[in-house]
């Protein structure tokens, strides 16, 4: 689980007469992640495709040009079917035909519709001027102009103006209509001119005859006609679309399969006479690829395992180790095999014995070996980057760690049920794997939130869970764990904030001795203590000087309830009877320290400057206990304002579910009511109370993804995977195509 499969570098090499074979094969299989040629060896070239490359992907495109007009989509595929280049060819053909007649009907009445409506827009501020259209154009003598803006400022630039003789305005709203006669002496374009520099936008004219109002009736009646075409039309392309779907689909996916196999040679290195392809395929599938293509082709063809990646110290970061004994299929190392077959006479040689010729230096790809209930967080990790093939992978990590710190933060019964039954949606309802897989995270979280719930007590920020079955049934005092948000319990929140502590100082080293392996099996130990076991040492002494005794207790500067008699693993709540190291072992802790420190000297040491780092990436864990606290204080505000409360003698908070105001003035007084609650005021306040209390909950249910679910992931990102993983590993893509609307039986 913390590392990946293991992968194996094959070759598979033959004469040209066989590659076709070999790419049915190998596709097929679906197993060969295939290597680029790069290029470097010396008489070999790129492969050419295959007949009918061309052919295939002009096909492909018009396809999916064709599924793009119709909108198709995979819920609309019928059965599996078989589909040979006859039913390709004839099909497509007549679907083609029917489809480009149909969208060009459908373009057209487009193109007209929206040409109506923008005649209709143009004509909109013409209905308030009260002039017949053509009453506005074909005049000698006059010169008219319409637009928006505003009138006294139009008038008075008229006035101003040289070249017009006498002129009239009409008004509508904001429209203005300008009719001027200009002087003997004036030109053409004098009354455009005389309103330069006014606000007035100028409008077309529309080329039309009668009233606006008749215009617009004849433009709205012609808009319904095209509405009704485009109907018509699209009704068309539906019921096409249902006929034609099932085979557009298949027919796509023969062509996309014909595309990767004509296409193959492309990424091969070959001669006149001979091919040679590699790729990377998982180790324990070696034998079978080699089986079947021996058993398909014969002598025709050789498979080699050329390498095989491994996780040893070698001394450097290459995650290379031979194949023992030479190459897998016989040959011994640097043994030349005929790429036909045959004998090498012909010049046509290829080393492909296990010695270490390759096409491509590439790395490995990844295939992530989880279980299926861990495989779902590989949503989170896959957010940062796939790991690389010699990174450990942290899936298994955040399985363990994500739900409970979410669960720990939000702990409450019904929300926890909510967010589980999110996360069952999410994974029951979508094909997506990405949304399955955040379904199936969501489903751990939740059901998580749900345990906490009951520990805690809490439903929906009620202690209903506490009073049935913690205080009722067992006749314990109060749950097994509180949140500490009521001044009486507020030991448990600084027993939080400890707790985050711890947690943080667990998470971080986990961290730290994923990269010291790492570090330990590329570099060797001396590196590997000067770059984690530094911090390693750093870290923990610090923590354990800070857990110790010294300057604890009456008069010292840590805080009491870290170490000292009223430490919260001494007393309240947990009682475990530890007050902190003793003094001697604080020392111990100071001085790894330093021993930390100097271990970052001895290298680069200009990381010895966030030696103090240590403080602050576990301090900064102790968000998780504010988290649980702000998210419980939220909840408590929506139950206060809907049903009241009331503060006993002991500091402890009572909703007013079963006892009334008067209740808590009697026995505990008036000051005792924190706020008497809408659901008490009356029907209008007590509906209005139903508003906030749904509303309220569903909000922090909202804000438990937003805040718990944020920084729990902040935690993991930023802390953990900070101290060991860069991602970036490649995708395993072997060659090949997972069958979904076509069959070849």
């Amino acid at each position: 689980m913390l590392r990946p499969e293991q992968m194996s570098k094959v070759s598979v090499t033959g004469s040209k007469g066989v590659m076709d074979d070999v790419v049915e094969t190998v596709h097929d299989m679906h197993l060969l992640h295939v290597t680029e040629y790069d290029g470097t060896w010396d008489g070999f070239a790129p492969g050419n495709p295959g007949e009918g490359a061309e052919d295939a992907s002009d096909k492909l495109v018009t396809v999916r040009s064709i599924e793009s007009i119709l909108d198709v989509s995979p819920e609309d595929a019928g059965p599996t079917q078989i589909v040979t280049d006859e039913k390709l060819d004839a099909e497509l053909a007549e679907v083609r035909e029917q489809v480009n007649d149909l969208n060009d009907r459908r373009d057209d009445v487009r193109s007209e519709l929206r040409d109506v409506e923008e005649k209709l827009d143009a004509v909109e501020p013409f209905a308030d001027l009260g002039l017949d259209l053509d009453l506005l154009s074909g005049y000698d003598s006059l010169q008219v102009v319409v637009g928006e803006g505003d009138q006294a400022t139009v008038e008075r630039a008229l006035v101003d103006a040289d070249g017009i003789d006498a002129f009239e305005l009409f008004t509508g709203g904001r429209t203005v209509a300008v009719f001027a006669h200009p002087t003997d002496t004036a030109d053409e374009t004098v009354l455009q001119d005389a309103l330069v520099g006014v606000e007035f936008t100028q409008l077309s004219i529309p080329d039309a005859e009668g009233s606006p109002e008749e215009y617009v009736q004849d433009l709205n009646h012609r808009r319904q006609q095209l509405e009704s075409k485009l109907t018509t039309v699209q009704n068309e392309l539906d019921e096409l679309k249902l006929d034609a779907a099932s085979f557009l689909l298949a027919a796509e996916e023969k062509l996309s399969i014909d595309v990767q196999k004509t296409e193959a040679p492309l990424s091969f290195a070959t001669t006149d006479n001979a091919f040679v392809a590699e790729g990377w395929i998982p180790t324990e599938r070696y034998t079978e690829f080699a089986s079947q293509l021996q058993e398909t082709v014969g002598d025709h063809v050789e498979v080699e395992e050329l390498e095989r990646a491994s996780f040893g110290a070698d001394g450097s970061e290459k995650v290379r180790e031979e194949v023992p004994g030479g190459a897998a299929g016989g040959a011994e190392g640097g043994t030349p095999t005929a790429a036909d077959g045959g004998s090498a006479s012909d010049g046509d040689e290829v080393r492909a014995d296990g010695g270490g010729v390759v096409m491509n230096d590439d790395e490995p790809p990844v295939v992530q070996d989880n279980p299926g209930w861990v495989s779902p967080f590989e949503v989170l990790v896959g957010a940062v980057g796939k790991p690389k093939y010699k990174e450990f992978d942290p899936t298994i990590i955040l399985f363990l760690t994500f739900p409970v710190l979410f669960g720990f933060m939000i702990g409450d019964f019904g929300y926890g049920l909510v967010y589980t039954g999110i996360g069952y949606y999410l994974y029951t309802k979508f094909d997506s794997d990405a949304l399955k897989s955040m379904g199936g995270v969501t489903i751990f979280a939740g059901v998580f939130t749900t345990i906490f719930g009951i520990l805690y007590g809490e439903i929906f920020g009620l202690h209903l869970i506490s009073q049935y079955l913690w205080e009722g049934a067992l006749g314990l005092s109060h749950p097994p764990m509180e949140k500490g948000l009521s001044p009486g319990a507020v030991e448990w929140a600084q027993g939080w904030l400890v707790v985050s502590l711890l947690i943080g100082l667990l998470h971080l080293n986990v961290g730290y001795v994923f990269q010291f392996l790492e570090d330990l099996e590329f570099h060797g130990f001396k590196e590997a203590m000067q770059e984690t076991g530094s911090w390693i040492l750093a870290m923990n002494g610090l923590w354990v000087f800070v857990f110790s005794t010294i300057s604890a207790g009456e008069g010292g500067v840590k805080p009491g309830f870290i170490a000292g008699p009223e430490a919260v693993f001494n007393g309240n709540p947990f009682g475990l009877g530890f007050a902190g190291f003793p003094e001697p072992v604080g020392w111990f802790g100071f001085a790894l320290v330093l021993v930390g420190a100097l271990l970052l000297l001895s290298g680069p040491t200009v990381e010895v400057v966030e030696i103090f780092d240590t403080l602050v990436n576990v301090v900064s864990y102790t968000r998780i206990a504010a988290v649980l606290l702000a998210k419980a204080g939220m909840a408590f505000t929506v139950n206060l304002l809907f049903f009241g409360a009331y503060v006993d003698d002991a500091g402890e908070f009572h909703f007013m579910i079963q006892h009334n105001q008067q209740y808590a003035v009697t026995n505990y007084g008036a000051e005792a009511v924190m706020f008497p609650g809408l659901v008490n005021g009356g029907i209008a306040l007590a509906l209005l109370g139903i508003v906030v209390l749904v509303l309220g909950h569903v909000i922090v249910l909202a804000l438990g993804v937003t805040s718990a679910g944020l920084q729990a992931v902040r935690l993991e990102y930023v802390e953990f995977f900070g101290k060991f993983y860069d991602g970036g590993g490649k995708e395993y893509e072997p060659f090949g195509y997972e069958r979904s609307y076509t069959t070849d039986e």
